[in-house]
């Protein structure tokens, strides 16, 4: 339900969420499988892999074809102008894009999890996040937000010829109600009520059935409640704030210089062990001190929990 150039990086973020969000789950199942000493369940049957799957296969796949269908210039941020520009591949690489992303977020997550490094599972679905809105925000020409706020190539021409005679703020405000207005807007309202919501309503889910796991109450430090809203903040606030502050300094200092000192900021912010960042992951109960599966020099496979230091 996003425009083709984004849909690939929105589903590596949901699929890495999903990953985190299930993170003891995980590590539960991967103990229960290794200790069964011969591996008789193949970890591709894992239930939250599964359901990531049947999430990205059934909702966000389907309606982004159609709005692919029902409006080409929107679903390919103006670069198509009708259904003869758009090739009927696109359809195709769409859904596969949508499953895959979502598939290889999901496994990246996972692996660092189940090694110890959940933190890093969680910049994961940042990352996506970030260059998800990014693309939306400022594109590869800094009209993102142009594009993905037209309905159509002639309310998208219509930004940069407003806005050279002089009526820019009124003529942005005048385009956003225009989009508003339209039959793609409207299905973008029906659509993000199933999408959005079905994909809410699983990360806390998970978020909440991990909490009921044996040790998690001494990892939560906070009520259920506001720490729902930190890993909300965290995964979708933090990479949208991100956004606009990248496509600032893009547009004040260059695309190179504009993106380096960025990334300069954000290892700031992110990387530290005592990053602000860092610690409010730390209130929010995802796991810290992880399992790791090592080799015994016995028949079977040993256990430990390893909590950092």
């Amino acid at each position: 339900m996003i425009p083709v150039q984004a849909a690939p990086l929105w589903a590596y973020a949901i699929g890495a969420t999903f990953a985190v969000a299930a993170g003891r789950q995980l590590q539960w199942w991967e103990r229960s499988v290794q200790g069964e000493g011969v591996r008789t369940r193949s970890r591709a049957a894992n239930p939250y892999l599964a359901l990531t799957l049947l999430y990205a296969a059934l909702l966000p796949a389907p309606t982004g074809v159609y709005l692919l269908w029902q409006n080409p210039a929107w679903a390919t941020m103006q670069v198509a102008r009708d259904h003869d520009g758009v090739w009927a591949g696109f359809a195709l690489f769409y859904v596969a894009s949508v499953v895959v992303g979502a598939l290889l977020g999901f496994l990246a997550a996972r692996l660092f999890v189940l090694v110890g490094a959940g933190y890093w599972g969680y910049l994961q679905a940042v990352a996506g996040y970030f260059l998800l809105f990014f693309t939306l925000i400022h594109g590869w020409d800094g009209t993102g937000y142009q594009r993905l706020l037209s309905a159509d190539p002639r309310a998208f021409a219509g930004w940069p010829a407003d806005g050279a005679a002089g009526g820019g703020g009124d003529s942005a405000i005048n385009h956003v109600l225009a989009f508003a207005t339209s039959g793609t807007f409207l299905a973008l309202l029906v659509f993000g009520l199933a999408v959005i919501g079905t994909m809410l309503l699983a990360e806390i889910g998970w978020l909440v059935e991990g909490w009921r796991l044996p040790g998690a109450a001494a990892d939560l430090k906070v009520p259920r409640v506001i720490a729902v809203a930190i890993a909300g903040a965290g995964v979708y606030g933090l990479p949208f704030a991100g956004a606009l502050g990248a496509s600032l300094l893009v547009r004040l200092l260059g695309w190179w210089p504009g993106l380096g000192l960025f990334a300069l900021l954000a290892g700031v912010v992110l990387l530290p062990a005592r990053s602000p960042v860092r610690r409010l992951y730390a209130l929010v109960g995802v796991p810290d001190g992880h399992w790791r599966v090592e080799p015994d020099p016995g028949p079977g496979p040993a256990f430990r929990a390893s909590r950092p230091g």
